[in-house]
């Protein structure tokens, strides 16, 4: 097919993979802006779809909004089968939507309508599902509610943000090559009107862990910012990033350092992290922070 990529971030890169190696002409990928970054934010640094997409050798386009003159008309020129969206950031227009001969078609990282949103592989960690997926979704105006083609389910247990963005990205690369093989073999099916949920982004407060909470909502905020933006706690003026963590038994004060390895106590059990990142430095063992940044058991956090 004569495809239109559009997507930004790492998670959508699987998928213009997939697309390239299925033998389809991308005749233009769309992506975000190259953004300020690099050494003190000093270079504009492209996207990760950028990169590959001019790697393949395929022209980028990078408008800041359709609202500019003459973007819906240039997009539609290109004259594509399919429009392929995946984490791309922008609000597609009507126009755009309805360009290409077959629409627009999204890998979304959730089992719609749940987690309908920006952040819904974080959103299902936190919130503790057993489960989620990837669903190649025919777009439409709403957010997320387009009917979907064809759906793929992982469970979410002891996954982190950055594994679980993994497995999905490639899940969902392969079930669009699947979907743009055969696309009358898999029709739209229309979202359930039970069970909508909304992923909000996530916002930098929820970030700071609050050990007032239950140790299992704590680890599952651990995972789900993981990595990035990292769930923090703060001692001695320092801001130290907690990665991985256990849930152990333990009862204190919420905060309360219950011995010389940093059990932490919750709002019910404790946690006890063992990847750690300080500021400025890289991801550690909680035995290599402890040599050189003591935590005495009774310290509060």
């Amino acid at each position: 097919m004569r495809i239109i990529f559009m997507g930004t971030p790492e998670f959508a890169v699987p998928t213009l993979d997939a697309l390239v190696a299925a033998g389809h002409d991308v005749v233009a990928a769309y992506s975000q802006p190259p953004r300020p970054g690099g050494r003190r934010g000093r270079e504009l640094v492209p996207s990760p779809v950028q990169r590959r997409a001019e790697a393949h050798g395929i022209p980028v386009r990078s408008p800041v909004s359709f609202r500019e003159d003459g973007a819906v008309e240039a997009f539609a020129a290109l004259g594509a089968d399919v429009a392929v969206v995946a984490a791309y950031g922008l609000i597609l227009p009507q126009a755009v939507l309805d360009a290409p001969r077959l629409g627009c078609l999204n890998v979304h990282g959730s089992l719609l309508p749940r987690w309908r949103g920006a952040a819904p592989i974080q959103r299902a960690i936190m919130a503790g599902d057993a489960e989620t997926g990837v669903g190649i979704m025919q777009m439409e105006r709403g957010l997320d509610t387009g009917p979907v083609r064809l759906e793929g389910r992982t469970r979410c247990a002891g996954k982190t943000t950055g594994e679980l963005t993994e497995e999905l990205a490639a899940m969902g690369a392969a079930l669009m090559v699947r979907v743009l093989a055969d696309p009358d073999a898999f029709p739209p099916v229309p979202q359930p009107e039970e069970g909508v949920t909304y992923a909000a982004k996530i916002a930098k407060e929820e970030a700071r862990i609050d050990f007032a909470r239950p140790a299992i909502e704590v680890d599952r905020l651990i995972d789900a910012l993981n990595p990035a933006p990292g769930a923090f706690l703060e001692h001695g003026g320092e801001r130290i990033k907690v990665l991985r963590a256990d849930i152990e038994d333990g009862r204190g004060a919420p905060g309360e350092v219950l011995d010389d390895r940093l059990l932490i106590a919750c709002g019910e059990d404790a946690i006890r992290p063992f990847r750690v990142k300080r500021a400025g430095r890289g991801e550690m063992g909680v035995e290599d922070l402890l040599r050189g940044f003591p935590v005495a058991a009774g310290t509060r956090l």
